[in-house]
């Protein structure tokens, strides 16, 4: 599969003359990157940072995809008016999109489209500019930087400062690479340590000219110049033996005064360079992805000899739970040299002893729960059907625990070496929330990633909420996951669609946070590319 990309692409937005949507001021746009999954299903790839109260925002956060050159990837673009926290897009104002493939913007680097709200429905308002470049660098920098004695802007306060980093393009205009937070109320900011790839900070170039906007932020977007340094990579990383300062120059202040000096100093605490590895860096550099199969057979699920079971097998022999386990483990098993894969039932009365189990082996061996391949967890699913009474109630964190058990056990070894996916199966109702949100919060902290697929038509909000894409996850006591490790996605939703578009679907979380993961520990793969792609 890797053999395939030809390159990674970044991709640059900007947009001008949107749509205002909101009453006393101007739209808070953010925009989506989406691609075709097939039979008019999309997923998402990525999004930019939301801009507020911009009509013509430059968004800093790039958008990366991979490049197919034997395929046609149908990618849309949709803009969207931003008003709340939630990540669900469904319920903000769409300002317009745009549908077109990567070959189109890749061919001619750089293409602007006015919007649309639908296919050949104009959005009355608006332009979209998309720029693309390839990424071959896998080198990041990181910085800390902290301002001293800024001038006061505001009336009733000091200054709420923000850095904008812009770098030089070779026809001579700036494009921004990186947007600090707002720091309020204070003439004196520390900004949080940030990383931004090399590519997208200097294009790899450590001397083209990078441009230092310091500004005091404005809620109707009105923002107030600071103050302008100009600098280099080279430069900057000098911070990294001991700091490095740079006047703030108000261009206009410096003209009128003769006594000026500056509008306060930029001081880089540190900057260094260090490598940045990809999903493909650490699965072709030797690390093993294992795959783990919990299927729910509460008796929620009916009587599998009835048809209104969902695990009532088909006269074609199959149901919504072998689809789900075929679908997603067809593009798991890739990833795992041995393909012996761990399956277990949940929250049913097992043939020898019919106590209630929460970690059932599938082919009924404590001491080696291991299936060969896809097909054998699909075999053993149908031998055990006819063998087992549903029951209940529904316990999540029994499962959870013993892959994690494993996963900590990995995690003590000094290389990137393994990582776990565990794929539960469930009808959705849920008993044990607390002790799920505690196994999840301690979970996120090794390497291992929950997806969770819901079969039938009940109310998954439980679900949902596991997933931390509302907000970080935290347990009972308040302790927040140190990453969002849970993946739910409904399968009704392509039950009509290629089992593909459910796999891609399900699996689209699962390399960054194994990046994540990695990241967090520090850890390179075992075997690392060379410095530069």
């Amino acid at each position: 599969m890797a053999a395939n990309c030809v390159s990674k692409v970044e991709l640059s937005i900007s947009c001008n003359n949107l749509l205002d949507k909101d009453v006393g001021s101007k739209s808070d746009p953010l925009c989506v990157l989406l691609q075709s999954i097939g039979d008019d299903k999309w997923t998402e790839v990525e999004r930019t940072e939301r801009v507020k109260n911009c009509q013509d925002p430059e968004f800093s956060t790039k958008l990366h995809i991979d490049y197919h050159f034997e395929k046609v990837q149908k990618l849309k673009f949709g803009v969207y008016d931003i008003d709340n926290k939630s990540v669900n897009l469904s319920d903000d104002d769409f300002l317009g999109g745009f549908e077109c493939t990567l070959g189109q913007i890749v061919s001619s680097r750089k293409i602007t489209r006015p919007l649309q709200l639908k296919a050949g429905k104009p959005a009355g308002k608006g332009t979209i500019t998309v720029t693309a470049d390839e990424t071959k660098d896998n080198r990041a920098i990181v910085m800390e930087v902290e301002a001293k004695n800024l001038d006061k802007k505001d009336m009733f306060g000091k200054s709420d400062p923000f850095l904008e980093f812009f770098k030089q393009e070779e026809d001579g205009k700036w494009q921004l690479v990186h947007r600090t937070e707002v720091i309020k109320n204070n003439l004196n900011p520390s900004w949080k340590k940030f990383t931004v790839s090399l590519h997208t900070f200097c294009s790899g170039d450590l001397n083209k000219p990078i441009k230092v906007h310091c500004s005091d932020y404005d809620s109707d977007g009105s923002h107030d110049l600071i103050g302008v340094f100009q600098t280099n990579v080279s430069d900057l990383q000098k911070a990294h033996a001991s700091p490095v300062e740079f006047d703030c120059i108000h261009p206009e202040k410096q003209k009128k005064k003769k006594s000026y000096k500056n509008s306060g100093v930029i001081r880089i605490k540190d900057c260094k360079l260090e490598a940045q590895y990809s999903f493909l860096d650490y699965v072709m550099g030797g690390c093993q992805i294992n795959f783990t199969v919990g299927i729910d057979f509460t008796g929620s699920n009916g009587d599998p000899r009835s048809p209104d079971s969902l695990h009532y097998l088909s006269p074609n022999g199959v149901n919504q739970y072998l689809s789900a386990i075929w679908s997603v483990g067809q593009v798991v098993q890739d990833y795992d040299t041995d393909k012996l894969f761990p399956a277990f039932g949940f929250n049913e009365k097992a043939p020898q002893d019919f106590k209630v189990s929460h970690e059932f082996p599938l082919n009924f061996n404590p001491s080696s729960p291991y299936c060969q391949g896809v097909q054998g967890i699909v075999d053993a699913y149908r031998m055990v059907l006819p063998q087992i009474r549903l029951y209940g109630p529904t316990n999540f964190s029994p499962i959870i625990n013993h892959v994690a058990r494993i996963a900590a056990g990995a995690a003590q070894q000094p290389n990137a070496a393994q990582y776990f996916v565990l794929l539960i199966i469930t009808d959705g109702e849920i008993t044990d929330l607390d002790q799920t949100r505690q196994a999840i919060v301690n979970g996120s902290k090794l390497p291992m990633s929950i997806i969770i697929v819901g079969v039938g038509e009940a109310d998954f909000k439980a679900m949902e909420f596991l997933d931390g894409d509302n907000g970080v996850l935290k347990s009972l006591t308040g302790e927040p996951a140190a990453r969002d490790i849970v993946q739910f996605v409904p399968f009704k939703q392509f039950d009509k669609a290629p089992k593909e578009a459910l796999a891609q679907s399900v699996l689209a979380e699962v390399p960054n946070q194994l990046v994540s993961y990695f990241k967090m520990r520090n850890m390179a793969p075992v075997n690392p590319p060379s410095p530069t792609k």
